[in-house]
Formats: C-alpha cells, sequence, structure tokens
C-alpha cells in the first residue's frame, strides 16, 4: 500500500474509502478479539487482487495479545511518522487501541492527501509536531472526509473513535456505499495473517 500511494501521489476519496474501509475492518477485528496490533503504517497492509481493489494485513509480528480487558501498554513500539503524541508524552502506560486508531489517521491522511499529516527530516522536530496534534487538511477534501480524519487524529486518546466507530462513519456511505459492499466478517476474518508470534517484541522502536 506504502508504494501504491506513493505512486498515485494521493488517491481520490472514492478509491481510499474503499481500501480504508478494509484496513479499518482488519484493525476493529483484530482489536475485538483481543490484539492490539502496534506499529501500523501502510507498508503492513498489500493487496490480494491484481485489480488491487483488497488489501490484507501482510503480518501480526509486531501484536501484542491482551489478557482481558484493559488494552493497556507501556512499551514503546511504532514508527516515527505514525506513533501517536501520548506515546512520546509518556513514561507510564498507554491505551494500545487508540494508538491504533492514530496509526489509522496517519494512513488515511496519506492516502487522501499524498504526504504525511506530521512531517519533518529531524526527529526531534517531527515528535515536536505530534506532541501538539496540528495539522492541516486540504480544502480540497470533502467535508466528510475532513470530518473522519479530525475524528481519529485526536490528540487525547479517549477523544479518538474507536476502530468499529470509524467504519459507521458516514463518510463511507457517500455516493460509493462502501459499508454495503459485502466485505463481512467472513472476508476480514480470511484476510488477516494467523501466525502470530506470542512472545512481546523485546526491540521495541524507541529506547
Amino acid at each position: 500500500m506504502h508504494s501504491f500511494v506513493r505512486t498515485c501521489k494521493k488517491l481520490k476519496e472514492e478509491e481510499a474509502a474503499k481500501l480504508f474501509y478494509q484496513i479499518a475492518s482488519a484493525v476493529a477485528h483484530c482489536h475485538d478479539g483481543g490484539l492490539v496490533l502496534r506499529d501500523l503504517k501502510l507498508r503492513k497492509f498489500i493487496f490480494k487482487d491484481e485489480e488491487r481493489s483488497r488489501v490484507k494485513l501482510e503480518s501480526l509480528e509486531d501484536a501484542y495479545i491482551l489478557r482481558g480487558n484493559d488494552d493497556s501498554l507501556s512499551d514503546k513500539h511504532g514508527c516515527p511518522a505514525y506513533v501517536s503524541p501520548e506515546i512520546l508524552n509518556t513514561n507510564g502506560s498507554y491505551s494500545g487501541k487508540a494508538a491504533d486508531v492514530w496509526s489509522l489517521g496517519v494512513m488515511l491522511y496519506t492516502m487522501l492527501v499524498g504526504r504525511y499529516p506530521f512531517h519533518d527530516i529531524e526527529p526531534s522536530s517531527l515528535f515536536s509536531k505530534i506532541r501538539r496534534g496540528q495539522f492541516s487538511i486540504p480544502e480540497t477534501l470533502s467535508p466528510k472526509a475532513k470530518c473522519l480524519i479530525r475524528s481519529i487524529l485526536r490528540r487525547e486518546p479517549t477523544e479518538r473513535l474507536t476502530s468499529q466507530e470509524i467504519l459507521d462513519h458516514p463518510w463511507f456511505s457517500t455516493d460509493f456505499n462502501v459499508s454495503n459492499s459485502g466485505y463481512g466478517a467472513k472476508e476480514v476474518t480470511d484476510q488477516l495473517v494467523p501466525d502470530v508470534n506470542m512472545e512481546e517484541d523485546s526491540d521495541p522502536f524507541f529506547n
């Protein structure tokens, strides 16, 4: 997906909606099953057909299996451009699911705009921008697309949509009717990579 978006520069809203709905469905399926994906990014998703209309999650190698309903994590995994503010701001625990949702927001923004919402060649400057949570959205995007992006990329984790709530957003039913495209629970299950490392990754990105 990363190479595809980079080649296209940016995607039209209809195409982005169809692909992002599948991506968000995969994440929601994992969250419902007690799995936090961590290190979510476009590179983790690949096309499963020649028409480039269906995507699948390529790997679960960085995923963390929750033990109960508490999704609190303390380790700091993540790709710099996709990492959430709370991971940078705290030395304590944070919501793993909310951090995944933030990464989804970065993915959606990148698909629609053609660049990351937060970018800088200097890591310290990049992280400072992410901590502030301030970004601009092109006026060329539809109101519903802008609404969804803003509802995901909220600085406060508790204010973000959940992965399931993302799927219910009106943007997906705007003209292209993505949410009724027949992409059901079985398809979500089939697209996931079944092999997941049961041991917690001991090599986090951040030290």
